[in-house]
């Protein structure tokens, strides 16, 4: 039989065992979490601007984001930042891959670390911009990917249907 303070000691050694397993658990659920607010908080930041402009809305549409997220993964395990993906795809083959069978236009992102500070960056470039004051659009799909080293690689198309 073991002594009250064997059992005592017994029971704290299995505590942070029994915390540690828990966390390591949550970790790739709050990371799916996280990575979808991201995506969608650039979808509000992005309908923030189009409104500010005059546009209407887009909205979320999971193909295009299907097609975007693919792209974020490809950037981020290959560690190549283009628009040409995977076996030299374009924007609109994935997309219309994916079921999308209007594709318009392309964002595309690396190593910011929140959602208000990468579409900021994309309103300061000419193309970009115009992507997404882009009237024209009604559909977004928005893919984030993080790299072995925590570095997100973020995809934004849009849609005109």
């Amino acid at each position: 039989m073991l002594s009250k303070t064997t059992r005592r000691l017994a029971l704290l050694a299995l505590v942070p065992a029994m915390l540690l397993g828990s966390l390591m658990i949550a970790t790739p659920a709050s990371a799916a979490t996280a990575t979808t607010t991201l995506e969608s908080q650039i979808v509000g930041y992005t309908n923030w601007q189009r409104k500010a402009h005059g546009c209407g809305p887009v909205r979320l549409d999971n193909r295009l984001a299907l097609a975007a997220r693919g792209h974020s993964y490809h950037m981020a395990r290959t560690g190549r930042f283009s628009h040409t993906g995977f076996g030299g795809s374009s924007f609109g083959y994935r997309i219309t891959y994916k079921g999308y069978t209007a594709p318009l236009s392309e964002n595309i992102a690396w190593g910011y670390r929140d959602a208000a500070t990468t579409v900021r960056a994309w309103m300061a470039s000419p193309g970009h911009r115009r992507n997404i004051l882009n009237c024209k659009a009604k559909a977004v799909g928005v893919g984030v990917v993080y790299n072995t080293r925590g570095q997100a690689y973020y995809t934004q198309d849009f849609g005109w249907r």
